[in-house]
């Protein structure tokens, strides 16, 4: 089984052997995991990690953190950039008993397919992930026309936690070349996941949001433009 995948179960072997039922007990199996890790077991390290709301991702040098935000200013995902490559990361509901990381890599591997890309179940650090092409549309440069489609080189890495799961997309050139992805792998390693207690339907994103900080220049920022709307510069006489 995969680095990171836990189960919990109810033990009924009493029961089974006609033994009048005690108690039930919740029995957590957990296997020896180098990560991610869930909250219950966040390895005590010592490593900074920045706080997003259901991730804290590990602070390491030579990366740039980047969060994108909706227009309601809520964070709505995490990419890590190392050199010319990415490493997207998300969180999910899963069922308490099962993971999905099987039934997700067939839908990947199906849209990727629909849209003109290719991706292949391999064997990789966190067990079966997918790896190829998908097609992607570049950004436009301001005033010009959206260019057209290309093939990019990517890997979907997947690990099925209690009640979540993992989802990370590593793109560019470590997607293809391991010595470069070697850093990217070892932050998704240490990725701690902070599922909550709520009940959430399975496949939804768990929420992100902003360090203190940041969140407090975004809001600053956007105090500012509302203003600069409601106070607009006096134009001067004809």
């Amino acid at each position: 089984m995969p680095l990171g995948r836990r189960r919990n179960r109810i033990d009924r072997s009493l029961r089974e052997r006609g033994v009048p039922p005690e108690p039930q007990v919740r029995v957590r199996e957990v296997e020896e995991t180098a990560g991610p890790y869930d909250e219950a077991d966040a390895p005590d390290d010592g490593r900074p990690r920045i706080d997003l709301g259901s991730l804290r991702l590990p602070a390491a040098g030579g990366m740039e953190l980047r969060v994108d935000l909706n227009q309601q200013q809520k964070v709505v995902g995490a990419t890590l950039r190392y050199g010319d490559s990415l490493l997207q990361v998300s969180a999910f509901a899963a069922p308490r008993a099962t993971g999905i990381w099987d039934d997700v890599r067939a839908d990947l591997a199906r849209s990727a397919s629909g849209q003109g890309g290719s991706l292949s179940e391999v064997e990789g650090p966190f067990g079966p992930e997918l790896a190829g092409h998908v097609r992607v549309t570049p950004p436009a440069a301001a005033g010009q026309a959206a260019p057209a489609p290309v093939r990019r080189a990517t890997r979907f890495l997947g690990v099925d936690g209690p009640r979540w799961f993992l989802r990370g997309m590593i793109s560019g050139p470590a997607a293809e070349n391991p010595e470069v992805a070697a850093p990217l792998e070892e932050v998704f390693r240490g990725i701690v996941v902070v599922r909550g207690t709520d009940p959430m339907p399975v496949r939804e994103q768990l929420p992100l949001t902003l360090p203190p900080a940041a969140a407090a220049q975004v809001a600053a920022q956007q105090a500012a433009r509302q203003q600069g709307a409601a106070n607009p510069p006096a134009q001067p006489p004809a």
